[in-house]
């Protein structure tokens, strides 16, 4: 039988080529609301192991204090979505309800959030995100926390929705458009083509501009008076 982690993991990974293909907005959201459910499970089942094997592991020699020795872990693994008026991060941390509150501490930015769960399990937990997809009101933002999860709330500056977490996310995932091939030994011809690659791939207000800049040019060009064009 296939071990409960792998399994997860599976699970997770058919459910996200899902997400990818689904083209309609409610079948969308169902299966964004499982992902999130299969990633924090996965997190729970990672975290079981770990505590399961350092409980069978046996000491060869005498425990050295560990008091000045305290091991920062970054976290990568958490959900996220949205509302008008916020973002919201789910960070699942086993155990971290039982903490004093001083223990939670955010900062925030106009595009940045840091978290730092000091002196959970032996360990601080640390997510910082830099670069946000948009701008947030950091005096507006906060967090709170829940059984074994913290959730942080990041208030928009507008009600615009986010498409990814941060910019890097988006131009990494955007298509690259190739460049035209420029003719070097024939300036117009380059010209022509670079006009309408940007025709075809422009909105209407784009279309209308070049479209004017072009007539006008032909204009110009009949009448003989090129005005700096050449």
């Amino acid at each position: 039988k296939m071990p409960k982690l792998d399994e997860i993991k599976e699970d997770l990974a058919e459910l996200k080529s899902l997400q990818e293909s689904a083209k309609r907005p409610k079948v969308q959201q169902i299966l964004t609301v499982e992902v999130r459910k299969l990633e924090t499970e996965l997190i729970k089942e990672r975290d079981r192991l770990a505590e399961q094997g350092a409980d069978q592991a046996k000491p060869t020699a005498p425990k050295v204090s560990k008091e000045n020795t305290v091991f920062t872990v970054k976290i990568t693994d958490y959900a996220w979505d949205q509302s008008e008026k916020f973002v919201k991060f789910y960070i699942t941390l086993p155990g971290v309800h039982t903490l004093p509150s001083d223990n939670i501490k955010t900062v925030f930015g106009a595009r940045k959030i840091e978290l730092l769960v000091s002196a959970l399990a032996s360990k601080n937990h640390s997510l910082v995100i830099t670069n946000l997809m948009k701008d947030i009101l950091p005096d507006s933002s906060y967090h709170k926390v829940k059984t074994d999860m913290v959730v942080v709330f990041l208030r928009k500056s507008s009600p615009q929705d986010w498409s990814h977490v941060t910019e890097a996310e988006k131009k990494a995932k955007e298509p690259k458009v190739p460049k035209p091939e420029v003719d070097s030994s024939d300036p117009s011809s380059s010209l022509m083509t670079m006009m309408k690659q940007m025709y075809d791939e422009g909105d209407d207000d784009m279309k209308r501009t070049i479209a004017k800049a072009w007539t006008e040019a032909r204009d110009k060009q009949a009448t003989g008076d090129f005005g700096g064009m050449l």
